[in-house]
């Protein structure tokens, strides 16, 4: 269990959550984010996340003409 500290006393006196609703823009939030945690051996190779985008983007590029299709299973 965490410990309280007196940093939360202080908040409880100037905030008055009472009247809140949990969780109540988080299906909106969850519509439009898409996280993506990376390896710490992946994490290291990215400045931020512009670099990590940038990364994806330019590989995005040079496979748009080389995927194929995934092979059809025997059977079905």
């Amino acid at each position: 269990m965490a410990r309280k500290t007196t940093h939360d006393a202080e908040m409880r006196m100037h905030y008055d959550f009472s009247g809140g609703e949990r969780g109540k823009y988080a299906a909106r939030y969850a519509e439009r984010t898409n996280l993506v945690v990376l390896a710490p051996d992946v994490a290291v190779m990215f400045a931020d996340s512009v670099a990590a985008n940038e990364a994806l983007r330019n590989l995005m590029r040079m496979s748009a003409g080389t995927a194929k299709p995934a092979p059809k299973k025997r059977g079905s």
